[in-house]
């Protein structure tokens, strides 16, 4: 998969899936949309990830991974009010961002590999 296809699916997910949890929540709190505004970010970012312009592909990763670490919390307090709905919805977010994750990191490699080839 490409960078710019995950990264556009990962944002979608956490757009749609973070404003779920905000609207059905009996007690919203603004920090339910922090996963929204970084997955909009990524939404706006995806044509430079997609034309491989490196400050918008290592932003990218940088959101993503603070997105990744931000979801753990969310996942705990699921998990301790038993929150089945809660728990997937997290669960989900977070399998999205770190297939995201990875398929950055596996273009970095391959770029890096690629440069190293070119220059022998």
């Amino acid at each position: 998969m490409k960078p710019y296809i995950a990264s556009f699916f990962n944002a979608v997910i956490l757009i749609t899936l973070g404003l779920w949890a905000y609207f059905t929540s009996e007690n919203p709190s603004m920090t339910a949309l922090i996963p929204v505004f970084i997955g909009g970010i990524l939404l706006v970012m995806v044509p430079g990830v997609k034309k491989e312009a490196k400050i918008p592909a290592h932003v990218a990763v940088l959101l993503i991974l603070v997105v990744l670490i931000g979801l753990i919390p969310p996942l705990m307090g699921a998990i301790k009010r038993g929150s089945t709905i809660g728990i997937t919805r997290v669960s989900v977010m977070i399998f999205s961002t770190a297939l995201a994750l990875i398929t950055f990191i596996r273009s970095f490699i391959e770029v890096r590999k690629r440069r190293e080839q070119e220059g022998k």
